[in-house]
């Protein structure tokens, strides 16, 4: 039986994370793809990533940052702790392969189309992490910027 009145949709909940925010698995798996193709044909970072297929390395990136941003913790339930400096340590990440990531993130970032203040929180963290990364100022031979 109906009381008359029309029945109004509910309107969506409002995101309650950064995650949510920027468009959840989507976006994070957009970005970390665009990111990828880069880093295919990219001489500097290419090297760095021994398996022959970056699929793998496509899926840790993907998991890391969707939990980082309040996503699913599958990452750390698969992984453990991302201890991000131990993993990198075996690379020799200088301010070239620094700027290189940062490119490519750029790219992907720029094509996510994410509110400015949105993009503005997501590049200064990854900025934030690629500066962090840096463990070596020597850098590989035949490679400028």
């Amino acid at each position: 039986m109906s009381d008359g009145s029309r029945d109004v949709p509910a309107e969506p909940p409002a995101p309650t994370t950064p995650y949510e925010a920027m468009g959840g698995h989507e976006t994070f798996r957009r970005l970390v793809h665009r990111f990828y193709q880069g880093v295919a044909t990219d001489p500097v970072l290419r090297p760095m990533y021994p398996e022959a297929d970056l699929g793998p390395a496509e899926e840790r990136l993907l998991m890391f940052l969707e939990q980082y941003w309040g996503g699913p913790r599958t990452y750390s339930d698969l992984r453990g702790h991302p201890r991000l400096r131990l993993r990198h340590a075996p690379f020799p990440v200088g301010p070239v392969a620094r700027d290189r990531w940062l490119a490519h993130m750029r790219v992907g970032v720029d094509e996510l189309g994410l509110p400015p203040d949105l993009e503005r929180q997501l590049w200064d963290y990854l900025v934030m992490a690629a500066d962090s990364m840096v463990n070596t100022f020597d850098e590989p031979t035949g490679t400028s910027t």
